[in-house]
């Protein structure tokens, strides 16, 4: 789950818009855009994504 830095909305990452294409960057962007408001939101480290797995497992 990522919250977008803008707008606060929370989405998941597989629904964000993924490498723009006329973005010089397109090959090695890890930028995500907000599917509400298009701001583009660093995608979020492998590690961080474990931690949060971690925790939502041990609440449940």
């Amino acid at each position: 789950m990522m919250r977008c830095g803008f707008c606060g909305y929370d989405f998941e990452e597989k629904e964000g818009i993924q490498g723009c294409k006329n973005c010089p960057m397109s090959g090695g962007c890890k930028m995500i855009k907000c599917p509400k408001c298009n701001y583009e939101n660093p995608s979020e480290p492998f590690w961080v994504k474990k931690v949060k797995g971690f925790f939502k497992e041990a609440n449940k």
